[in-house]
């Protein structure tokens, strides 16, 4: 049989029409509560204004914060730089009607440090990478 298509690298223009495309399915299934990605980064500098740390993500369609990272430099954890960055994120995303708040993070980063502050993991890739788990949590606002 022969394929009357083929595929190839991306451009921008590409990137563009595959989200447009995605997005437009999405909204004709679960009408949008919010407009647009509302991004929502905030970083931590120390008094000379050095970043330490920093927490990125926002809020999507249906109102769902989604948190991509969150990074405290290695100096500086355990200090509650990492506490304060994640309900910085939270009550700023909960003020502009954020409901619940998403993220993954694997066994060697930060599994106990997301338990502690109220989130449940609500899924779980064993053995990836090789010998670790990763997880996604989740934590109704």
């Amino acid at each position: 049989m022969k394929e009357d298509y083929h595929i190839i690298k991306c451009d921008r223009a590409d990137i563009q029409l595959i989200l447009d495309g995605i997005n437009d399915f999405n909204l004709s299934k679960v009408a949008a509560l919010a407009p647009a990605w509302t991004p929502l980064e905030f970083a931590a500098k120390d008094s000379e204004g050095k970043v330490i740390g920093g927490i990125l993500g926002g809020i999507g369609y249906w109102n769902g914060l989604e948190i991509r990272i969150l990074w405290v430099e290695e100096t500086c954890r355990h200090k509650g730089i990492g506490t304060r960055l994640l309900e910085k994120m939270e009550k700023e995303a909960k003020a502009r009607g954020a409901t619940i708040a998403m993220l993954d993070t694997f066994d060697f980063q930060a599994e106990g440090f997301y338990l502690k502050n109220s989130y449940e993991v609500v899924g779980t890739i064993h053995d990836f990478p090789k010998g670790h788990r990763r997880m996604y949590f989740k934590k109704y606002l």
